[in-house]
């Protein structure tokens, strides 16, 4: 019998261990005598199976999916309502036969069908080139809102008391949040502004792609209308 003492052999750790059964996912099923000494904690502190812990892990993950699915199903519904309401506004301002026409259409189609509250289309001129459109000039646009025009893209937000009254007039003390689309095309400027009495309603991150559409298509149909290149004075 020999005095020397025994060498421990290396040592596995959990990770490794964890690691291990990553690569070999069927471990297990090929060794199922072990499967009865497995103890896993279930939330109210009892043991269950490796098969009934996998299987709850799968559920909880189906549900998951179809919750997500859900989402995106009603997203793509709430894409198709909107594509039906911005092919009746396009038709609507097609059909329109006078400016008239165009801006009673745009605000009636945004107000009633789109459930828009507040609506504002403002237009820069110079002279008042139309008559059923509120019309100020370059300057008063660009000292009232000029940081808001500036990258020419849509936005959505929460606006200054002094940016809300340029744009919606005795209204500006009941809105929120509001959503803005730069009018700009072959001379034609303006601004579209749509408002909401809830705050959270046009958030800084809400897609702008639906008015920015809008006042490209509305531009085209005024200048359709009435042709006029209007640039600022300097």
């Amino acid at each position: 019998m020999s005095d020397k003492p025994q060498q421990a052999g290396p040592t596995v750790d959990a990770a490794q261990v964890a690691d291990y059964l990553r690569e070999h996912p069927a471990f297990f099923a090929e060794h199922d005598e072990l499967l009865p000494e497995l103890i896993i904690p279930h939330q109210r502190g009892q043991s269950v199976s490796l098969v009934e812990r996998q299987v709850k892990l799968l559920r909880e993950r189906n549900i998951d999916v179809r919750h997500r699915l859900n989402q995106l199903m009603e997203v793509a519904r709430e894409n198709d309502r909107l594509f039906e309401k911005s092919r009746r506004l396009v038709l609507g301002l097609l059909e329109s036969q006078s400016i008239d026409q165009v801006i009673a259409s745009i605000e009636d189609s945004l107000r009633d069908d789109f459930q828009v509250p507040f609506v504002s289309l403002i237009l820069f001129s110079e002279a008042s080139r139309f008559s059923n459109a509120r019309c100020v000039t370059h300057k008063e646009a660009r000292e009232a809102i000029g940081h808001l025009l500036d990258s020419g893209k849509t936005l959505s937000g929460v606006l200054r008391p002094d940016e809300l009254t340029f744009l919606f007039g005795d209204n500006a003390s009941d809105i929120a949040s509001t959503a803005l689309a730069p009018i700009q095309h072959q001379g034609l400027h303006g601004v579209l502004a749509l408002g909401s009495p809830d705050q959270h309603h046009y958030k800084s991150a809400t897609g702008t792609l639906f008015l920015g559409f809008v006042a490209d298509a509305l531009a085209r149909v005024l200048l359709r209308q009435r042709p006029m290149t209007d640039e600022p004075r300097s």
